[in-house]
């Protein structure tokens, strides 16, 4: 139960962070009355918002520091005996499944940065996402923020649905175009480039300069 519990509260802290700390306050608030201290923020965030050159991005380093406190909380608990040390234990396991399920449906279905195989054409992980595109174009002011609840965050947004359901059959559209390419190329023996991760995926710039995002020369 806390295993599931730390998961489930990891959804809502990268919700809650994704919109009030990486977006909705750095992109509606004048680049003079933000403060010192969230500017390094937006400036990493941004670079998950425009091209991509190379296989790796800024924004790469919230990873990192997520994966610090749930491999510490692991470290503690498995070293620390009794309920104390189960709890953090539990805890730090918690948010380390939901770190590989996000870098999973993120990096690997969405911006296409590894292979995700069989389990990356299950309906319900490809519907999860199809919402965060719909993150990416800003159809919806952003939402959805979440990534395993876009649904039930789109669905209070007026089409926000209707979209979702034009964007999973577009990807649908374009994973079956794929498949048939792929027996074309192995019924004539052709064999496509072979890359190893990390690779450089697809990235889904929602714009090409985001507003108050350089900072003027002083």
């Amino acid at each position: 139960a806390l295993v599931a519990g730390a998961a489930v509260g990891m959804e809502y802290y990268a919700r809650y962070a994704h919109k009030y700390l990486w977006h909705d306050t750095l992109w509606t608030m004048p680049l003079k009355a933000r403060k010192e201290w969230n500017r390094p923020i937006w400036l990493l965030h941004e670079s998950h918002h425009l091209p991509r050159e190379g296989a790796f991005e800024a924004n790469d380093i919230f990873a990192i520091a997520n994966g610090v406190p749930a491999f510490a909380l692991c470290a503690y608990g498995f070293l620390t005996p009794g309920v104390f040390g189960g709890l953090c234990f539990g805890a730090g396991l918690g948010i380390t499944f939901f770190g590989i399920a996000y870098m999973y449906v993120h990096d690997g279905m969405v911006h296409k940065r590894f292979p995700t195989g069989p389990l990356g054409k299950l309906p319900f992980l490809r519907k999860i996402a199809a919402g965060h595109t719909i993150h990416h174009t800003e159809a919806f002011d952003g939402v959805p923020w979440g990534l395993f609840l876009s649904t039930q965050e789109l669905a209070k947004c007026p089409g926000g649905l209707e979209e979702l359901e034009n964007v999973l059959e577009a990807a649908e559209r374009k994973m079956a175009r794929e498949e048939e390419e792929e027996a074309r190329m192995a019924k004539y023996g052709a064999q496509g480039s072979f890359s190893v991760w990390p690779r450089e995926g697809v990235h889904i710039p929602s714009e090409v300069s985001a507003p108050h995002c350089v900072l003027p020369e002083e």
